[in-house]
């Protein structure tokens, strides 16, 4: 993969990961009473962890977008891809299987911006380099 294509793949794949955290926080607010009704109605969760995600999502796109340091950038993506992961588990389980297809296109384009992170950002994570080590 050439730098310039990395670039393209690296930014299209973190912008839609912090387009569908910004739009997700976003909604946790705007619409509280309707996320409490899927959460309380469909998913059987607790609704208390509503607000504490909401503002999570918004911090874990802007630490991955700005990169204030690759320790902090590092935890956002562990906590996304567990989030993704659980957040995906979660819908399948409801039997709402079509609502876990965001979900997994998320997650999907997080682990494309993890592994390209390091051919693109400046501060270079320890463990971007994963496929290197692989192979």
């Amino acid at each position: 993969m050439s730098d310039k294509s990395a670039k393209i793949t690296y930014w299209a794949a973190t912008g839609l990961v912090a387009f569908v955290y910004l739009g997700a926080g976003a909604f946790y607010i705007s619409s509280h009473d309707m996320v409490v009704g899927m959460y309380e109605g469909l998913l059987k969760y607790p609704t208390y962890i509503i607000w504490p995600l909401a503002v999570l999502k918004v911090v874990a796109a802007v630490v991955i977008l700005w990169r204030p340091s690759t320790f902090l950038s590092d935890f956002a993506y562990a906590a996304m891809f567990w989030h993704l992961l659980l957040a995906a588990s979660a819908h399948m389980a409801a039997a709402d299987s079509p609502n876990s297809l965001p979900a997994i296109v998320t997650l999907i384009a997080l682990i494309v911006s993890f592994l390209t992170q390091n051919r693109v950002r400046a501060k270079k994570s320890p463990y971007g380099d994963m496929l290197k080590s692989a192979a």
